[in-house]
């Protein structure tokens, strides 16, 4: 009888283990391509997620709270799955994805989602890397480094002055004026 009990907790174990194991290997593990940096933030989104699920399985958020942050954690693993793949570099630049209600929290005059270009700079602060649909429309933005932000700014500031001057200036054996006209009386 005790022989039996002990066969039955051992397959018990078995079965859990290799169950588990199980699913283990099914949970995705595409990270594996990327360098430490890119791995490190789809961990991050991925712990983000954790904590998105967890409050919302404590009932902490409303439904449509919990779904519009899924799927911008899932617009922001995808844009940043892109740029990876595409560069080829361990970088990432720093990822804001606003939906269309949202994009007055990344601007005091939110541009309009059809006059937005892929690759224009918005208020010297944003990029524009493109919209991805994940339930809703995310406009992905990056936000530029301070460096950046200053050498367009600098830009700016040379630019009217550049405006101002003349094409070209004239060579010193150069004409300036027009020649007489003379005619006969």
């Amino acid at each position: 009888m005790r022989r039996k009990s002990y066969c039955r907790v051992w397959l018990f174990i078995l079965a859990f283990i290799a169950g588990t194991g199980g699913a283990m290997a099914q949970q995705p593990q595409d990270d594996s391509e990327f360098g430490p940096v890119v791995r490190a933030y789809l961990g991050y989104l991925r712990n983000e997620q954790e904590v998105v699920d967890d409050r919302n399985s404590r009932h902490e958020i409303k439904r449509a709270y919990y779904i519009r942050n899924s799927n911008r954690i899932r617009a922001l693993r995808q844009m940043a799955i892109r740029i990876a793949r595409e560069s080829q570099n361990d970088y990432l630049p720093e990822l804001e994805a606003a939906a269309l209600d949202e994009l007055g929290n990344l601007f005091e005059h939110p541009p309009k989602p059809d006059s937005l270009v892929v690759g224009e700079v918005y208020n010297n602060t944003f990029r524009f890397l493109g919209a991805v649909r994940s339930g809703n429309i995310f406009y992905v933005f990056t936000r530029l480094d301070p460096y950046e932000q200053s050498e367009l700014m600098e830009k700016e500031r040379t630019k009217p002055a550049m405006e101002n001057a003349p094409d070209h200036e004239p060579a010193s054996d150069e004409v300036t004026s027009r020649p007489r006209r003379v005619g006969t009386p």
